[in-house]
């Protein structure tokens, strides 16, 4: 028989915050964490904003320096939010759950970047790479942030590292899901985790021509907007403890909601460009919503939007909610709270997910901020500007990522 998921914990690292409830607070309240970047000199870049996360110490979450000077930041940044996640949920492995029922998927859309780019750069210096640090593959290999996770908190269970691009950290989670849902697992960590703002992530997507121009940080993110000219990158963490409703009731843990549908589909169309008709997005964000048994005459539902505010994306998006919602698609509310954090790439989704749960929980809708001039061609209600407070019976959480990989989860207030 299969298992009911839920959420028993949350961890999130982000330009808007170092905590659940800062980031949060701030999401509710409109505030804008894209800024100016400081982690390096953008003197002649062509794009000098994005989400950076600043005055951060990962010995606050305990982590201790000789393990710090051996990681990329992809890793430590997993292990800060996993960290949250992990004390939230009460979990101890050994204690209340059996470490081989404990399992850890947390991906990365580009792994070790900011070390790859450091290391390259001594062997141009010097050919015979005797520089080259030891720890070269240990720190760029995209399953360490999962790795090392499993090891920091002695998790024995399935560990995978997803990598789907801008969806990975949607499908870690969906993946985790179906693991508990089918036996494999009692709990598992499940997010992802990037840090690709340094010199050659962001030269790359800026000649990319996917990166917003606009000169004003707290206005280049705008998501639905008939002004929108690109995404604005941004770094960071989340990961969910997700868990056996049984293993998580009889232990008395607190329960954030229940993950009830995952969705799962590719474009098989281009390898950047999103299906302009959102057939195929459709399909993955009605597999969701069937598993979650979604009633369009009794279910007030929110929808976090995928809303990167590239052009193809926000309009594939609309087409995709109105083919798989129908007339409801205009009932819906819909946000994208990249207005406020910027597009986090493998971590993104599953921020996004923490947002989805909380506005369950809260009962608040998060703004899509300075959507000021909506699109003519997006008609839906995208909550412009301010959070709107409503009864939610339902959320979903939308990602599509390079290579046509789309996911969606659907998460429901808990029912017994």
């Amino acid at each position: 028989m299969d298992k009911r998921v839920v959420i028993t914990g949350l961890g999130v690292l982000s330009c808007l915050g170092h905590d659940v409830d800062s980031f949060w607070n701030n999401l509710v309240n409109g505030v804008c964490g894209i800024d100016y970047l400081k982690g390096f000199d953008t003197e002649g870049f062509a794009v000098k904003i994005g989400g950076e996360v600043r005055d951060f110490n990962p010995e606050n979450f305990g982590m201790d320096r000789p393990f710090i000077r051996k990681q990329d930041k992809f890793t430590i940044f997993a292990v800060a939010s996993a960290y949250q996640a992990v004390h939230d949920s009460g979990l101890v492995s050994g204690e209340n759950i059996d470490p081989f029922r404990f399992g850890v998927y947390i991906g990365s859309g580009i792994g070790g970047f900011e070390t790859i780019q450091r290391e390259v750069s001594k062997i141009l210096e010097d050919p015979t790479g005797q520089w080259i640090s030891p720890n070269f593959v240990p720190c760029i290999i995209g399953n360490m942030a999962a790795g090392q996770v499993a090891i920091k908190f002695k998790a024995n269970g399935p560990c995978l590292d997803v990598v789907t691009a801008c969806a990975t950290s949607t499908h870690a989670i969906g993946e985790a899901y179906r693991a508990i849902k089918h036996g494999y697992a009692d709990a598992i960590l499940a997010g992802g985790t990037d840090k690709a703002i340094i010199p050659i992530g962001l030269a790359a997507f800026a000649n990319a021509k996917t990166l917003s121009r606009i000169e004003d940080p707290k206005k280049a993110s705008l998501p639905f907007n008939a002004h929108r000219d690109g995404f604005v990158m941004a770094e960071g963490s989340a990961v969910l403890t997700l868990e056996e409703y049984e293993h998580a009731k009889a232990r008395g843990a607190k329960i954030y909601g229940e993950l009830v549908g995952y969705g799962s589909t590719c474009d098989a169309y281009h390898a950047t460009a999103p299906n302009k008709d959102g057939s195929t997005q459709a399909r993955c964000i009605s597999d969701a919503l069937a598993q979650a048994a979604f009633d369009p005459a009794k279910d007030n539902l929110y929808v976090n939007a995928h809303g990167t505010a590239t052009y193809l994306n926000d309009l594939s998006e609309t087409r995709a909610c109105k083919i798989a919602l129908g007339d409801y698609a205009y009932k819906a509310h819909i946000s994208s709270t990249k207005s406020m954090h910027g597009h986090m790439l493998g971590a993104t989704g599953a921020a996004e997910a923490i947002v989805s749960v909380l506005a369950l929980k809260y009962g608040i809708v998060p703004p899509t901020i300075n959507l000021d001039t909506q699109d003519p061609e997006l008609d839906l209600n995208y909550t412009p500007n301010e959070a709107v407070r409503t009864d939610l019976s339902i959320a979903i959480s939308n990602s599509f990522g390079f290579g046509g990989h789309n996911g969606c989860l659907a998460f429901r207030k808990v029912e017994d």
